[in-house]
């Protein structure tokens, strides 16, 4: 499943294999572009503002998706980002969890 708003450049479709494309629920434009800018030093408090917005913002489409990965025993979240530790997908991977469990 794809949880960024923006397809990756240079990646077909058809090569990419994603059987989902999660793009309601990736991080608003504002908020991606706050969190590029820098990724390590504001970490908690943008993490904290996706998760605010994940509960208001995006809360349909965060139930309609927890619906959906419900049926599925494994789910692997695909991002672009380098950044393997501050990044949306380890904030979203934690909210999916806790309402799957």
């Amino acid at each position: 499943m794809l949880i960024d708003r923006l397809w990756p450049r240079g990646v077909s479709k058809e090569k990419a294999a994603i059987d989902l494309w999660a793009k309601d629920i990736a991080p608003s434009t504002e908020l991606r572009h706050d969190w590029h800018a820098a990724p390590d030093a504001d970490f908690e408090i943008n993490a904290e503002r996706y998760r605010q917005q994940l509960a208001h913002e995006s809360a349909e489409a965060l139930d309609q998706l927890v619906a959906e990965l419900a049926q599925h025993p494994v789910v692997t979240l695909v991002y672009a980002l380098h950044n393997t530790e501050h990044n949306h997908a380890v904030v979203l991977a934690d909210v999916l969890r806790s309402r799957l469990s």
